[in-house]
């Protein structure tokens, strides 16, 4: 329903630029956006609208740069679809347009449209517009398109897109499980306090050789700022488009096999270990510390000459990101992690000041190109390793949201996110009071001018090394929760990005890397956006808690039921491992830290009908005795994935060893030690990898899942 009280100008304005004047809430019902937060929203994009006068401007702008425009910034199209395209020239103007394929072919003689729209007058200059259309064969990729008007020529960028991204061959028609892990926390005997690429590596290789897993899905491994304190939470990352050091196995470069008073290394490592077996808390400040000056020594090392020419096809194929990204990383080491509070002449990174300091302090820098460099190398070893021990898809990355406000990415790609605003979540069944993830989005207008660039190469970064990726909050590439900086996240509102485009670019980059892609599609979902992701071939999420059917009465959604194109688990890294949810875990911790907004005493009940309902539905389907003690229903609750069609099932490491904590509570900081959990069992007790690999209890569940993805056998 209209706001008639708001100015009609106001609505124009947000509607042209993609912002929702209301949306609907969790549970069902039309929320308007306040006046306040439209003007907000819209001066992150460069739109003034606090008064009538400037929205009758910005009006007039907007119109005046459409038709100012040769070309459109960028045009989308899907293979298999004959897409249009307007170009603008002054009246009764000739037009030739072509286009150059990414493989260098050229593609002329495109075909006119019928366009009877009338010419618009820009100063005094009539411009007409013109229709063409771009052929329906044209191959995935990213092409260019050429207009020439006498003298005059200009072109764009045309992005090609699958029509519907392919299961990749490995996994086939097939089933198939793997583990979920917070690697950080998954220490072993030779892993510096923190879980690292080695243990990564040795986790995959188990898994899959044991108990026949197909990929191991692994939380963010963004990098985080390196000073301290580090940033623990790997969905606030740093950079997305580069990898944290803190997961290197020193041990594992070649060169440290030069390096001379390795025992004085070895000792450095088992003062961190002997550290960490005591710390109720994953310390990654102490293991950097240690780590960092180890990677010092291992950098004196002289490259042999393979290894040098190596390292210099991976800085070329980088380019300026890695240079941009290593620099920023010399300058916060010198000025601190925040780019805001640096001198001004080094706040962009396009400034000659930028450019002197790189030139003047080359080692600084050059150190942390070369551990992108490792870390890359390290990344490709597990993903080879991961599938040569059987693995359908290997290792399964995850891309967060978005980046910390004060980092690197914020700094190196400031003109193509939004300033005074962040993302966020509204309110929902689970985050009552909403949620601000402190991050900036991405302005979606200079992303199309940009061609969508920086986020291909983000899409392309993640899954170089990868058999697939989960995407948290996918629905953020539909539209994303923007909150006016100062306002609590209920008085955000959506801003709509192209998800053609978006979700295209994904398939696309995902068909060329062999890989699946898994959107975390929780939470507030329009209903058209599953069936859209699953046209295009991109797997949704289901958590065995949130499944229910939609008759109002949050019944369990009965196993035939689930989706099959899907990621199915029993719960998530922002609720308790199953032990601690069946325990109530998830509402005591959240009515300790006041993040409620009804009594413990309901919230309690409430959860209790619900794991009543599911305990009757599991033994409903013979999974469950009435007798069952806790690891009974664990292992039954995993069991049960095995009766729905879903492809692709997860089974928690945490779930696996007995662990009860959670990893994360949305809402907190501080409040709650989130992402510092290190992986123990129901006692509390810490537990090394090399515990998992002879853990009578993690093989029965790992079987477990083994069994109920193996085509003609029903979970036992």
């Amino acid at each position: 329903m209209a706001d008639l009280s708001r100015p009609p100008s106001l609505t124009e304005l947000a509607h042209r630029y993609g912002v929702a004047t209301e949306y609907e809430d969790w549970r069902g019902r039309p929320v308007p956006a306040p006046d306040s937060t439209l003007v907000a929203v819209l001066a992150a994009l460069g739109v003034r609208a606090e008064t009538e006068d400037e929205r009758a401007a910005e009006l007039v702008t907007h119109d005046r740069a459409h038709w100012s425009r040769s070309l459109p910034p960028c045009i989308v199209a899907r293979h298999g679809a004959a897409i249009p395209f307007w170009v603008h020239v002054t009246h009764g103007d000739p037009v030739t347009v072509w286009l150059v394929l990414e493989d260098g072919t050229a593609r002329r003689g495109l075909r006119q449209l019928e366009n009877h729209s009338g010419p618009y007058d820009l100063d005094g200059r009539l411009i007409g517009e013109a229709s063409f259309e771009l052929p329906a064969d044209l191959p995935p990729g990213y092409h260019r398109l050429h207009l020439q008007v006498h003298e005059f020529e200009t072109s764009t960028s045309v992005i090609v897109t699958p029509s519907q991204l392919a299961v990749p061959a490995r996994l086939g028609a097939g089933r198939t499980w793997g583990l979920a892990t917070q690697l950080y926390s998954v220490r072993s005997r030779n892993s510096w306090g923190v879980g690292d690429l080695t243990d990564l590596t040795d986790l995959a290789v188990w898994s899959a050789a044991r108990h026949g897993a197909g990929f191991v899905l692994v939380n963010p491994l963004h990098a985080a700022a390196p000073t301290a304190p580090m940033e623990p939470s790997p969905y606030l990352p740093t950079s997305r488009r580069f990898v944290n050091p803190l997961y290197l196995r020193v041990e594992a470069v070649p060169e440290f096999a030069d390096v001379r008073h390795r025992g004085r290394i070895r000792k450095s490592r088992l003062a961190v270990q002997k550290r960490a077996e005591r710390s109720a808390q994953i310390d990654r400040d102490r293991a950097w510390k240690a780590k960092r000056a180890a990677l010092e020594s291992v950098y004196q090392v002289e490259f042999s000459a393979g290894r040098q020419i190596a390292y210099e096809a991976f800085c070329a194929r980088e380019g300026r990101s890695l240079d941009d990204f290593a620099t920023w990383c010399a300058l916060a080491e010198r000025y601190g992690p925040d780019w805001h509070d640096w001198p001004e002449e080094f706040r962009h990174p396009r400034s000659a000041a930028v450019g002197e300091f790189a030139a003047a302090h080359p080692d600084e820098v050059d150190f942390h190109r070369w551990l992108q460099w490792l870390l890359d190398e390290q990344l490709g070893a597990a993903q080879a390793r991961a599938i040569a021990a059987g693995m359908a898809l290997g290792v399964m990355h995850d891309l967060a949201v978005g980046v910390d406000p004060n980092g690197a990415d914020a700094w190196a790609l400031q003109d193509v996110l939004a300033l005074g605003v962040t993302a966020g979540a509204p309110p929902d069944e689970f985050n009552q009071l909403g949620q601000d993830w402190s991050q900036p989005p991405w302005r979606p207008d200079r992303l199309a001018e940009q061609a969508y660039e920086p986020f291909r190469a983000l899409v392309n970064a993640v899954l170089r090394h990868a058999g697939g990726v989960r995407i948290d909050h996918i629905l953020g590439l539909f539209r994303l929760w923007w909150i006016p900086a100062g306002a609590p996240p209920t008085d955000g509102t959506y801003v709509r990005y192209d998800h053609e485009a978006m979700i295209g670019i994904v398939a696309l980059e995902a068909q060329r890397a062999g890989a699946v892609i898994v959107g975390e599609d929780l939470g507030t979902v329009q209903p058209w956006v599953r069936d859209y992701l699953l046209d295009r071939g991109v797997f949704g999420t289901s958590i065995l808690w949130f499944e229910s059917d939609n008759d109002g009465k949050r019944r369990p959604l009965t196993a035939e039921r689930w989706r099959e194109f899907c990621l199915s688990a029993v719960t998530t890294h922002d609720l308790p491992p199953t032990a601690g949810y069946l325990a109530g875990e998830h509402v005591h911790l959240r009515d300790r830290l006041g993040l409620l907004t009804r009594p413990a005493e309901e919230e309690l009940a409430d959860d209790r009908r619900q794991q009543d309902a599911w305990l009757a539905e599991l033994r409903r389907a013979g999974l469950l005795d009435e007798d069952a003690e806790l690891g009974d229903i664990v292992l039954a609750l995993h069991r049960y994935l095995g009766r729905t069609p879903s492809r692709l099932l997860s089974l928690s490491l945490a779930d696996a060893v007995g662990e009860v904590r959670t990893q994360n509570q949305p809402g907190t900081t501080d409040e709650y030690p989130n992402w510092r959990v290190p992986l123990s069992d129901s006692q509390g007790r810490r537990v090394l990898l090399e515990d998992v690999f002879v853990d009578e209890a993690v093989a029965r569940l790992c079987e477990a899942m083994r069994i109920a993805v193996t085509p003609d056998t029903d979970a036992p």
